[in-house]
């Protein structure tokens, strides 16, 4: 899960490092090419060829559009919010899962639960500020970006059990692709590329091929309860890029609101762990 993490905040700060010189559209078309020639080998290896019809499932193809509007909502922000700032709101995804899975699938949420959510999501406002002069507005799309990534995990649930998860990221890496193609095609805003920018987006498609990679393997063979809480090592891999790259300190309300949503999150799924040890009991899932 770390090193899954480790991928995924490489791969922002490889595209942050093109700040902003190329459309939103355009990185995710060639991240996405270059992210498809990297699963071609593996999937030959799985030999999943043949199964390729179950990525057209509705289940499938709604799980990639979520990941699409909430990679394009990201890439949004990216230029100009800090990377610290960007990873802490980003952490309430599991908050934001939980909520989600309590109004969709009706999964039962205890007074406790409702208390952490509604403290962690206090915990956002920390870092959004909205009111204070130092508020910016874009980084609503990184909230937007959350609830695009809580709706995606929450189809992720509904998968049938049978279908591989390499061919489900391998189809949500081509829906991207083709998505960021169609998007410059509506806009018309392509810009011709020097070969540090491709280099430098094959690199964050490279990334992102190991982060796909690592967290499929952590998810299907750790225990959920020991594994997830590694997720939040993404703040810090954050923080650590943001200062080395970008020359960024993140400000005392940024790390106040970071510890409240890691927190909260972690409360939560230490309440979710309770409350599936408890459901040979009603009345003790009950409480939690």
């Amino acid at each position: 899960m770390m090193l899954a993490m480790a991928g995924f905040s490489f791969n922002d700060a490889t595209i942050k490092t093109l700040d902003g010189a190329l459309p939103s559209g355009q990185i995710l078309a060639i991240r996405g090419l270059f992210a498809v020639l990297f699963f071609l080998p593996l999937l030959l290896r799985q030999r999943l060829f043949g199964r390729l019809s179950e990525a057209l499932l509705p289940i499938v193809l709604f799980r990639a559009l979520m990941e699409l509007g909430g990679t394009i909502a990201f890439l949004a922000a990216l230029v100009h919010l800090p990377f610290a700032s960007i990873s802490a709101i980003l952490q309430s995804l599991p908050l934001a899962v939980t909520l989600g899975a309590a109004l969709v699938f009706r999964e039962p949420v205890g007074w406790r639960r409702w208390l952490a959510i509604c403290i962690g999501f206090g915990g956002v406002l920390l870092v959004v500020r909205p009111g204070a002069e130092s508020f910016q507005a874009v980084s609503l799309l990184v909230v937007l970006a959350v609830c695009f990534a809580a709706a995606r995990d929450l189809s992720t649930r509904a998968m049938p059990e049978t279908l591989p998860s390499l061919l489900v990221s391998a189809s949500t890496v081509l829906l991207g692709a083709v998505g960021g193609a169609a998007l410059v095609l509506v806009q018309g805003n392509w810009v011709p590329m020097e070969m540090v920018q491709v280099r430098t987006l094959a690199m964050a498609a490279a990334f992102m091929l190991i982060a796909q990679l690592f967290i499929v393997l952590a998810m299907r063979s750790g225990e959920v309860a020991f594994v997830v809480p590694f997720r939040y090592t993404n703040l810090l891999w954050a923080i650590a890029l943001g200062l080395l790259l970008f020359d960024e300190v993140p400000d005392a309300w940024t790390l106040s609101g970071a510890a409240v949503i890691v927190i909260t999150g972690l409360y939560t799924l230490y309440r979710e762990t309770r409350r599936r040890a408890g459901r040979t009991d009603p009345v003790v899932a009950a409480r939690l």
